[in-house]
């Protein structure tokens, strides 16, 4: 994925299925000039991490 494709996944209102390392999570925010996001597992709010935008998958 993208970085912009990443911003329109967190800006949108439905709900896209993404996933980093086979486990499905939300993008929080989106950096773009570094090509990351913040990202959290759907069942786990607190375990937040960084991450590159190529690792993530949309489904």
């Amino acid at each position: 994925m993208n970085a912009q494709r990443a911003e329109e996944i967190a800006s949108s209102p439905n709900m896209v299925t993404v996933t980093y390392n086979k486990e499905s999570i939300y993008i929080e925010h989106v950096d773009e000039q570094n090509g990351t996001a913040t990202i959290h597992p759907l069942d786990d709010p607190n375990k937040k991490q960084s991450v590159s935008v190529t690792s993530l998958q949309e489904q």
